[in-house]
């Protein structure tokens, strides 16, 4: 068997000088995949709807390795002068707006970034032709609420979407399916990934950050349930490695062409246990004791309460699964925010994200 480490698809010979457009290069996951991609030697022509590049992409020392473009995926005229600049080899879609929270309060936005920004972009790429590859960034919230005996979500499984971000990337599935049909034969692979968490998560009300910066006294978790929603967390080196795995066979063989792949670890970790392992990393069971005690006996209002997934399918087909469990990826996250704010402040980081 095949390990990883001997993988084809992490030939510099492949990537190399290879035009790959990552759409939210300045995002958590299109910043870790962009420092990748460089390291192989691909061309790197980023997208991104803000018009400074994150502290990730300095920090690494990457930002000025990038061809970059400020352009909104929702301008399809904007984005389309952008795209046709390049001859485009592949593309890894990422952009959208990613956050559950503010989904709830600013669905049409939501709406707008992720379901009309897929079809613009996949729209293009079908009118410039040549492309052989596209991997579309879905989310295991497409599949809407199963119970927890029904989970580990499978590719096979229903969408039933009900919230307004889980719509979002089911619509965004199902034109990504309609653009891989034998009609337009583009070829779309879409992945649905549990959560994901690393070095470069620079959206601070996320779960696993939110916790690192309340142990190291940078602000309050105030914890929005009861701790016993369950989710699946993916290293974000993993996903990347994925990304590459994908976006290489697709590349080399359509016959992958409308596949849908999930990842995790087909293990739930209930909010409580995460925010428990990273107290205890940090020694701070004052902290965790602290937050037990807030924990409401109430559900999470508006999201879905139980989530996780297997690899199986690409486990199966390439012989891929994670290298990295909970605790190690915990570790280096840990190590990372560390280094990252000894050089940036907290406050310094907020007040450029006002921007």
């Amino acid at each position: 068997m095949q390990t990883q480490t001997s993988a084809k698809y992490l030939n510099k010979s492949f990537w190399k000088n290879k035009n790959v457009l990552v759409t939210g290069i300045n995002g958590f996951i299109g910043g870790n995949l962009a420092k990748v991609l460089l390291s192989l030697g691909a061309t790197v022509i980023g997208i991104t709807n803000k018009n400074y590049k994150n502290k990730f992409l300095i920090f690494e020392k990457i930002h000025n390795k990038l061809n970059f473009h400020k352009v909104d995926i929702k301008n399809y005229s904007a984005l389309e002068k952008v795209v046709n600049l390049y001859s485009i080899d592949m593309c890894i879609h990422l952009a959208a707006q990613v956050d559950v929270n503010i989904a709830k309060t600013n669905p049409y936005e939501t709406f707008e970034a992720n379901i009309k920004g897929t079809y613009n972009l996949l729209e293009i790429l079908r009118k410039k032709g040549n492309i052989k590859s596209i991997v579309i960034a879905s989310s295991d919230k497409a599949y809407g609420e199963y119970k927890v005996s029904d989970l580990p979500y499978k590719e096979d499984y229903d969408l039933r979407p009900l919230y307004p971000y889980d719509v979002s990337k089911a619509a965004a599935d199902m034109i990504a399916k309609s653009y891989a049909s034998d009609l337009f034969s583009l070829p779309v692979i879409t992945t649905r990934f549990a959560n994901i968490y690393g070095p470069g998560q620079l959206n601070f009300t996320a779960l696993i950050p939110d916790c690192i910066l309340a142990n190291q006294g940078n602000r309050k978790f105030i914890p929005r349930g009861d701790g016993t929603n369950q989710r699946d967390f993916l290293y974000v080196d993993d996903v990347c490695d994925l990304y590459l795995c994908l976006s290489y066979n697709l590349y080399n063989n359509t016959k992958y062409k409308g596949e849908i792949y999930n990842a995790g670890t087909g293990h739930g970790y209930t909010v409580r246990e995460i925010v428990e392992n990273i107290c205890q990393l940090y020694d701070n069971s004052k902290l965790f004791n602290q937050i037990d005690k807030k924990f409401v006996n109430k559900k999470l209002s508006g999201e879905i309460q139980h989530q996780f997934m297997t690899y199986d399918k690409l486990y199966k087909t390439f012989k891929w699964q994670p290298k990295h469990n909970i605790k190690d990826g915990l570790i280096e996250t840990i190590r990372w925010y560390d280094k990252f704010l000894k050089r940036y402040s907290y406050k310094s980081f907020t007040d450029l994200n006002k921007r």
